[in-house]
C-alpha cells in the first residue's frame, strides 16, 4: 500500500469511499457516527486544499482516506480520563476504507507514527470495527472526548492514544 496527500482530482473517489464507510457503519449497528452525509464535500475539499487529507492506494487504486494533522487538536483539549502523556502528537480523523482491501487502518497508523511518536484518534462507542482495529494496533483507550458544538449538541467519543514513548 502507498500513502500520499490527496489531490483535487481524488475528491470523487474520497466521497465514494466515505459513502461506502457510512453504509458499512449503518449495517454494523453504528448509524449515528457519520449519519447520512458526513463528512460533507466542502470539508473534504477544504482538507485536500490544506494538505491534511491522505489517500491509501493499492495498485494505484485509492482504497482508503484519512485526515492526518499535528496536534494540538481542539477536540482533544478536554478529556474525561487522561492521555498517556502530554508530548506532541499527530491526530487521525475521518479514516475510511472501501472495504475491498485489508490493512488501511494499519497503513495509516504506521504512516502517522513516521510523523510523530504519539498518535491520537477517537471513535463512536458503536464502532466496534474501529475499536477492535485500534486495540490490535496497540492503542490504549484513555477516556471520553466530545465532538460538536453546544448548539448542535455534543456527542461522546471513545478516545485512544498510541505512544512510542514510555
Amino acid at each position: 500500500m502507498t500513502i500520499r496527500k490527496a489531490k483535487t482530482g481524488d475528491l470523487a473517489r474520497c466521497l465514494e469511499i466515505y459513502s461506502i464507510a457510512r453504509a458499512y457503519m449503518r449495517e454494523s449497528g453504528n448509524p449515528d457516527q457519520w449519519g447520512t452525509a458526513y463528512p460533507p464535500q466542502e470539508l473534504i475539499a477544504e482538507d485536500i486544499a490544506a494538505g491534511r487529507l491522505y489517500v491509501v492506494a493499492e495498485n494505484d487504486t485509492i482504497e482508503g482516506v484519512f485526515l492526518l494533522a499535528s496536534g494540538p487538536d481542539e477536540t482533544y483539549l478536554e478529556i474525561e480520563g487522561a492521555w498517556l502523556n502530554d508530548a506532541p502528537y499527530a491526530v487521525i480523523h475521518r479514516i475510511a476504507s472501501s472495504g475491498r482491501v485489508k490493512g488501511v487502518v494499519q497503513a495509516a497508523v504506521a504512516f502517522a507514527l513516521q510523523q510523530a511518536d504519539n498518535v491520537r484518534i477517537d471513535t463512536h462507542e458503536k464502532n466496534l470495527t474501529m475499536q477492535n482495529a485500534l486495540a490490535r494496533l496497540g492503542f490504549r483507550h484513555c477516556g471520553t472526548i466530545y465532538v460538536g458544538t453546544s448548539w448542535e449538541g455534543r456527542s461522546p467519543r471513545m478516545a485512544y492514544h498510541l505512544s512510542q514513548r514510555t
